[in-house]
This record gives structure tokens, sequence and C-alpha cells, in this order.
């Protein structure tokens, strides 16, 4: 867990608790437990509250100062050589948006799971544009060897011309969210705002009250909202911006393999302890990877495909070039 971030010495008694739903720059949008909301603002230069943030605040006015965040179970963020990018804290599951045409990228898709995994989030997969049938088989046999490690995958239409199977897909991803916190994430043209509105018809309207509140305007886009989708504020849905890159400049290039389903089951048959699962004689890794695509070694031990491990070697090489 976490460690609480103390901004202010202030006594705790004349403080208030909220939850972040929303932030844009430096101003966050609190939600009290009744279910009022305010502007807060960071005490000092720089913003350490993100949506899904338990805080403590102070009020000032008719706004409020963040005094506090609450300790984290955790917080789903990608990193660059430039920049950190933190999405949302105190996560129950990442739903992985991504769309059978245009084709998706693997490599994005795979290291917004590595992301998940190394925060022990749970990932869910869901495969937009199940209507367009051709190029849905292709994407949904591209996703194979995910299914095969356990992920969850579910398929949905979110255009209106399928409103019959989009009735079956709603009620199934409704369920998927019950009494969750899910950020949906999902690179530009995924889908994500279809699929808010189609869990929240009022989300236009929603919106647009957040982006008043914090007078961001037409730049709400670029911000990250919560919005409940139940009357009880148990279940929530987390609507990030769209991305077109993913780093994990943030994860040690020594720990990827444990943090990818179908290589971590043999990392412990390497014979050396430190093997790169590049070229090592003895590796557990290689020798899977051998027998061939498609095979399976057991029932709770995914084969390794051959995209998967290009992936790995991509990834490997990035991480060791941030560090050596």
């Amino acid at each position: 867990m976490l460690p609480g971030l103390l901004l202010q010495p202030v006594s705790e008694a004349k403080l208030e608790s909220g939850l972040v739903i929303a932030g844009h720059g430096r101003h966050v949008l609190v939600e009290r437990a009744d279910g009022e909301r305010l502007i807060c603002h960071p005490r000092g230069k720089k913003s350490q509250a993100v949506v899904g943030d338990h805080v403590l605040w102070l009020a000032t006015q008719d706004e409020g100062t963040i005094e506090k965040v609450q300790p984290r179970r955790n917080l789903f963020y990608r990193q660059d050589e430039m920049r950190t990018k933190s999405f949302a804290a105190n996560l129950d599951q990442v739903l992985i948006l991504i769309a059978a045409e245009p084709e998706f990228s693997e490599s994005q898709l795979s290291r917004a799971l590595i992301a998940a995994e190394a925060e022990h989030i749970q990932p869910l997969i869901a495969l937009n544009k199940s209507d367009l049938r051709d190029a849905f088989a292709r994407a949904w046999d591209r996703l194979q060897p995910y299914r095969a490690m356990g992920y969850p995958v579910l398929p949905l239409a979110l255009k209106p011309r399928e409103e019959p199977l989009l009735a079956t897909a709603q009620d199934q991803l409704l369920a998927v969210l019950r009494d969750k916190t899910t950020l949906v994430l999902g690179p530009s043209g995924s889908g994500k705002s279809s699929l808010i509105n189609r869990l929240l018809p009022d989300a236009g309207v929603l919106t647009q009250e957040i982006s008043t509140a914090l007078n961001s305007g037409k730049h709400t886009t670029t911000s990250t909202q919560l919005y409940w989708i139940d009357a009880a504020r148990r279940s929530a849905v987390i609507d990030s911006p769209g991305f077109q890159e993913f780093g994990l400049h943030h994860i040690e290039p020594m720990q990827l393999a444990r943090l990818m389903p179908d290589f971590a089951p043999h990392v412990s048959e390497c014979k050396f302890y430190n093997c790169t699962h590049l070229h090592e004689p003895g590796c557990g890794v290689l020798q899977i990877l051998k027998r061939g695509q498609g095979e399976t070694t057991g029932a709770d031990a995914p084969s390794i495909s051959e995209s998967r491990y290009k992936i790995y070697c991509t990834l490997f090489e990035e991480l060791s070039q941030t560090r050596y």
C-alpha cells in the first residue's frame, strides 16, 4: 500500500473527506459522501491527486484545497522517457477496449496488460465492432493467445445498427462492471465515447457539467472522469483520454517476463536465475517457444506465440536502453 501524501501539516479534525471524480490540469472535482461536488486545488504548485483518489480537503469559501491524498491500493500509469501519465487510482479492474477495424496494435494491448499486471489490477479485454463479421473474426483469432492466458474477452458492437446484439452485450458488460471501479482504456478511435454513452445516455450532459465546473471547456477530451453507473454509487467507470503510445519505462526489464502470463510459468524452469530469455542455454521460455506455436504445455501453462515473443524482445531492449 502506498503511503498517504501529506501536502501540508493541518489538523485532520478540520478536514473533510472526498473522492476525486475528475481532473483537468491542476484542478480536480471532489465528491463528498452526500454527492455534493466542488472544485479543489492542490496546496503547492504540483497536483498529487488523480481520479479515484480518496482525499482530505480543507474548505476555502466555495472551493477547497487538497491537504492529503489517502493511501492508495494501486495507481495505473504509463511512463516514457519524457514524462509519467497517471490514469487513475484505487481500481478494481481495467477494461481495455480495442476495435476489429482499424486493426488494433497487439503491442499496445500487451503494454496495457503488463501495466495492469504490475499494479495487481484485473485486466479485461473488450473487442468492439462485432457487426463487421470478417474483420471481427480475424481480430478474434488474433486474441486467441490472450484467451488462453485466461484474460476475459468480451465481444461488443457499439453502433446502433446492431440493437439486438447490443442488448445482450450490454447486459454482459453491466454484469462485469457491477460493484467495481473500472478504468476504460483504449487507443483513439476504439469506441470509448460510444461505450460511455451506451452505459450512460446522459454522459454528454454530465461531461458538460464537469467541464463547466473545471472551466476546461472544449478540452475535456483530454481529462479523466469518473461516472457512477448505478444509483447506489457502487459501480463506477472512469473514462480516460485515448493514446497512441504506451511507455513502460517504470518497469524493470528483468521483471517483464513475470508480468506476462504466458511467460511467467516457465521462468522458474530456466537454468540461470538472471536469464533474459533471449539467448541463454537451458532457458525455460525458449524451450517452450521451440515446441511450436499453438501447442499447450499443460492445463495451467499456455504456450508462447511468436508474436508475443517478438513483443517481449522489443520491450526488453527498450526497457534496457533506458537504464544502461
